[in-house]
């Protein structure tokens, strides 16, 4: 099991910046939820560290309730996060929090556990509830998909994975099993791809039907000529 730590800015995944980000969201369980700044070359799907740490802890069925910031862009985001949850402002956490760790390891029924992450899925607008698992060396980090009504700032369920995974200082991913119960077909979409294709582009996802049937597909396969940090001129 990955040591976790408070200290989580380093984790941040911001080639492009060089500017991290982070933050611990507290939920009402008593919870802490680590997030960081998760950027992208293609740079409107970056993912800021509120916003990973907000959808952490609605993903695992808590409420957030505090905010205490670790290091902040200060781009706007979380004034949005702070005003639509009513967090508060903390300075130090409190005596009794427990640190988050989405580590899960021991699986022996990948799709049966996919199922059952189904049920902290947040997508009441859509209707359209997704699971995935991320797998690391040590074991497999989940992700649901979590809705907004500002829409645009929902994230799927890979990308609330691929956050977290980062969040607690993971960096190489091994693959991937999404599913989602009401889809005949699962495929990751666009934005997904994209994200996924940052992290894993030759690693392998694989999408777990609703009929139980499976199909496996490198990254870069679902990602033909994908956009990447060569694509930019230095």
């Amino acid at each position: 099991m990955k040591e976790l730590s408070l200290d989580i800015s380093s984790n941040s995944y911001t080639p492009y910046s060089k500017k991290p980000e982070s933050c611990l969201i507290l939920g009402s369980s008593g919870v802490v939820y680590p997030g960081v700044r998760v950027e992208n070359i293609s740079f409107p799907l970056t993912i800021a560290a509120v916003q990973a740490g907000v959808c952490s802890c609605l993903g695992n069925g808590d409420e957030p309730v505090a905010v205490m910031d670790g290091k902040s862009n200060n781009d706007g985001l979380s004034e949005y996060w702070t005003q639509t949850f009513q967090l508060k402002t903390l300075d130090r956490l409190p005596d009794d929090s427990v640190l988050y760790d989405p580590l899960i390891d021991g699986i022996n029924d990948v799709t049966n556990q996919l199922k059952n992450l189904c049920e902290k899925s947040v997508s009441d607008r859509s209707g359209f509830p997704v699971s995935a698992l991320l797998e690391t060396k040590d074991g497999y980090i989940p992700g649901v998909n979590i809705e907004f009504e500002q829409w645009n700032l929902g994230l799927c369920a890979e990308r609330v994975a691929i956050a977290r995974a980062i969040s607690v200082g993971f960096n190489e991913f091994k693959g991937i099993h999404i599913y989602a119960p009401k889809s005949e077909f699962i495929s990751p979409c666009g934005a997904c791809r994209q994200v996924l294709y940052e992290f894993m582009p030759e690693q392998v996802a694989q999408l777990h039907h609703d009929d139980d049937s499976k199909s496996r597909h490198f990254v870069s396969h679902l990602l033909p000529n994908g956009f990447t940090t060569n694509s930019l001129k230095k």
